[in-house]
């Protein structure tokens, strides 16, 4: 299903893909965020938070600061189009990042925005949530099979939390006007489906998840326990 809610802020955003998790663990969930006003920033699940508030405090950011549920470094969620897959697969993360992202720059390569992706394999500090005590900022450095812009740019990553065998991806596509554009996101759905080999039907979010989000954004993504969990 290609789920639509109304805007949230960073918290609720994190909350209500883990809320879908339980809720849908066996069905395919593709959801565009929408967000609230005013930028923010969303960090991986490992990183340390003395690093990310360095990371930030240097970019000179002023917004909300959320750890994620998925790994990955540092993201900034400014006009970027944001989004959530919710799948089952066995498959190891590095397989699903080369399938789900291939197909998706197969799709915009359609619609007329060229990418490649990194093929260089980098050793295991690469992916470190932490390099040289700085916490990785994941548009800066790319990794395997991230997609760049043809100037090798990164303008698509993604970052994984296995529930089982119940995969939540979280990826962010970072171009000028990215978040706005409808071309871009019809490009992305096409890229999903290609990849799920099934078609997304469009369905609102219920009222309970919605409910539960909330609950579960007061509760644990805006807390200082999950904020400075390490």
């Amino acid at each position: 299903m290609l789920l639509t809610t109304p805007a949230l802020n960073v918290f609720e955003h994190m909350a209500l893909d883990e809320v879908l998790v339980r809720a849908r663990a066996s069905a395919n969930t593709l959801r565009f965020y929408r967000w609230v006003e005013g930028p923010a920033v969303t960090f991986g699940y490992a990183q340390f938070i003395s690093e990310v508030r360095r990371a930030v405090q240097d970019q000179q950011f002023e917004g909300a600061i959320c750890r994620r549920p998925t790994g990955g470094g540092v993201v900034y969620h400014i006009d970027d189009l944001t989004f959530s897959l919710i799948f089952s697969s066995q498959d190891r993360p590095a397989e699903i990042y080369k399938k789900l992202h291939g197909s998706i720059q197969a799709a915009l390569a359609l619609s007329g925005l060229a990418a490649r992706a990194f093929g260089q394999k980098l050793t295991a500090a690469a992916y470190a949530p932490s390099q040289n005590h700085n916490a990785s900022a994941c548009f800066v450095n790319p990794v395997e099979n991230d997609l760049l812009l043809e100037n090798g740019q990164k303008m698509l990553g993604g970052a994984i939390r296995r529930f089982g065998t119940t995969v939540l991806y979280q990826g962010s596509l970072q171009v000028p006007g990215a978040r706005e554009n409808e071309t871009y996101k019809q490009a992305v759905v096409n890229g999903v489906r290609s990849f799920l080999g099934t078609d997304l039907q469009i369905q609102s979010a219920q009222e309970v998840w919605l409910q539960e989000a909330r609950k579960l954004a007061l509760a644990q993504y805006q807390t200082p326990a999950w904020a400075e969990k390490f």
